[in-house]
């Protein structure tokens, strides 16, 4: 029978951190090492001594919390000695509690960041928290994301608390670290959008060759199927209109035309001008 971990109040407290914030517990060891170590080097500093020129090295006991400090002179490893204070596990607890904090709040950020990463360029859930200058900070639940003035649909109002969709654009990195910028502006929101609405789009056998979009104005989309009996342009509208009717009310509006695709590029152009009359031809000498 194998011999189970003894279950030591550290023990345990290190493991409902590490299930509450959804983080390793090997990258909590770490982070406390680390700030334990800060610690030291402080505490050694307030004594006078310096400690730049010495490698030091923290062990911590994963079960009891037992911990302890190492050091020794630069490349001189065979000089490694314990240089730990009396009592230094209470200066280091109380040193450390600040920039444990920080650190897995970090490595909590870091984890929620890849998580949204692998979602770039879908559709997401958000509420809208407040408004940054032209910008809009969006509450996702986990984290927040912004939507730049730029990535705005001009001519919708939007108001706190108030439930969106929004297309994930991308991550980039700012002055507070990574974050998620949102859209509502940019054409592929509506090639998205469609994707929800239309089963159809989701199984292929309906495909949007080409948008082109006035943010809150109008959008053309053009649609095509290599299936024979499927009507692309019907599988998008919907019985009634309701799908792209749903479309267009996420939408705040905006006007949604759906065409046919077509190889020639005259007819194309002809059908998304359609209702104006177009003549295109060659001049005659």
């Amino acid at each position: 029978m194998a011999q189970q971990t003894p279950r030591t109040e550290f023990a345990q407290a290190l493991k409902a951190v590490a299930n509450e914030r959804g983080l390793d517990i090997a990258v909590i060891l770490d982070t406390m090492k680390e700030a334990i170590e800060a610690a030291w080097r402080r505490d050694r500093r307030e004594h006078g001594e310096d400690t730049e020129g010495s490698e030091v090295e923290v062990e911590m006991d994963n079960v009891s919390g037992e911990t302890k400090v190492f050091a020794w002179p630069q490349d001189v490893p065979e000089e490694r000695k314990d240089v730990t204070p009396p009592g230094f596990g209470r200066i280091a607890a109380q040193t450390a509690k600040q920039v444990i904090h920080q650190k897995i709040r970090e490595a909590e950020k870091g984890a929620i960041m890849d998580e949204f990463s692998g979602r770039t360029g879908s559709l997401i859930s958000g509420m809208i928290l407040r408004f940054d200058g032209p910008n809009v900070r969006v509450d996702l639940g986990r984290t927040e994301a912004r939507m730049p003035a730029e990535e705005r649909i001009s001519t919708e109002r939007l108001s706190p608390n108030q439930r969106l969709s929004f297309l994930l654009k991308k991550i980039e990195d700012g002055p507070r670290g990574k974050e998620i910028i949102l859209s509502r502006a940019d054409p592929q929101f509506v090639v998205k959008l469609f994707e929800r609405e239309v089963p159809e789009i989701g199984s292929k056998s309906v495909e949007i060759r080409t948008i082109a979009r006035e943010p809150g104005i109008r959008s053309k989309i053009a649609v095509y199927s290599n299936q024979s009996g499927v009507d692309p342009v019907g599988s998008c509208v919907g019985q009634k209109g309701v799908r792209v009717q749903t479309v267009t009310n996420e939408l705040g509006g905006e006007r949604v035309d759906i065409i046919p695709w077509n190889e020639d590029k005259i007819e194309l152009i002809k059908a998304s001008l359609s209702p104006v009359e177009v003549f295109l031809g060659m001049k005659t000498r």
